[in-house]
């Protein structure tokens, strides 16, 4: 069925006339169409009583046709449904039943018992029934770049209150502390080699980070084992005390890093996903601009403020579980 205008008028009725009653109404005129023959919906049967006859095109207890549904069920997959709701003229809860109509209709549960790697981000809702069938966990840990490179960097730039120039080029070199070395744009290396060389507690926790990185990549869990004793002394020998409680937090992992060198997990397609979620609330409020027209320029910080707004708009853990589905089917094997 296609999701167009033509698609929503009835069954059995061709278009008489229309007319602009205001400027923003339209109203269209049906009349019977004479191939069709004319039928009431509500019958009375001799066998059954008072019934509800069965149309093709209208859901059984609905005030709204098959070809809407379908229309709406287009406009959800590109838009929130408040604007979904605005663009159609139909309630909140409507555009919201007919997409949740849609998710269960589509989405299909995984066969758990057949799962036996998990992987985990921050918090995880498990049903316990098949817990034990998991064979391999990866769980995200406290990020590095958060909790010791920043600590640092704004350490180190409070030092630097007498010399604001000296203390602006640290407040700025967050991203550029956090990107990974292959990452960096192009003349940003030179940027990163003075940075460093000008102060050696970023220095030192910068090499850290890299040093960190390379646990996760060990050939074997006995490499790993070293890496991690030799890391874990450098940290506590290092004096930033940020780096040193970091590393005392991550002790409490270390027996799930060094099984990474045996179960290649990690949680960054997980992290991807996360991040998904939250970004495509921007996508959708620039394809409304698109699509209605409501605002011809808008600013980043604007946009920011009604994505926060907009991400309450799932009401109900259900409905917005089905939502993330929806966003990532997996892939069949």
């Amino acid at each position: 069925m296609n999701a167009n205008l033509s698609s929503l008028f009835w069954e059995g009725f061709t278009i008489d006339s229309f007319t602009h009653p205001a400027p923003d109404a339209l109203l269209i005129t049906l009349q019977p169409d004479s191939d069709f023959a004319p039928s009431c919906r509500r019958l009375r049967c001799s066998r059954c009583g008072i019934a509800t006859e069965h149309i093709s095109w209208l859901p059984e207890r609905q005030r709204y046709t098959s070809s809407l549904a379908t229309w709406v069920e287009t406009l959800t997959r590109l838009l929130p449904i408040k604007h979904v709701a605005q663009l159609t003229g139909l309630h909140w809860h409507t555009i919201k039943n007919i997409d949740c109509r849609r998710l269960r209709r589509e989405l299909r549960e995984p066969e758990r018992h057949t799962l036996r790697r998990l992987i985990m981000d921050e918090f995880a809702l498990l049903p316990r029934l098949w817990w034990m069938q998991i064979r391999n966990r990866c769980c995200g840990l406290a990020k590095f770049g958060r909790e010791v490179i920043d600590r640092v960097r704004v350490d180190q730039a409070n030092q630097l209150r007498d010399d604001k120039k000296a203390r602006k080029v640290i407040k700025r070199s967050r991203w550029l502390l956090l990107r990974n070395a292959e990452n960096l744009p192009d003349g940003h290396e030179v940027k990163l080699a003075e940075l460093l060389a000008a102060n050696q507690p970023l220095n030192t926790v910068y090499v850290m980070k890299t040093a960190l990185k390379e646990l996760w990549y060990a050939p074997d869990e006995e490499v790993a084992q070293r890496r991690w004793n030799e890391w874990h002394r450098q940290s506590q020998e290092s004096g930033i005390k940020a780096l040193q409680q970091f590393a005392d937090k991550l002790k409490c992992y270390v027996s799930g890093i060094i099984a990474s060198a045996t179960h290649r997990l990690n949680t960054s397609v997980l992290e991807g996903m996360n991040n998904r979620i939250k970004v495509i609330k921007v996508i959708k409020v620039i394809k409304v601009i698109k699509v209605i027209k409501v605002i011809k320029v808008i600013k980043v910080i604007k946009v920011i403020k009604v994505i926060k707004r907009m991400a309450y708009g799932y009401r109900d853990n259900d409905y917005f579980f089905m939502k993330i589905k929806a966003a990532f089917p997996g892939k069949a094997r």
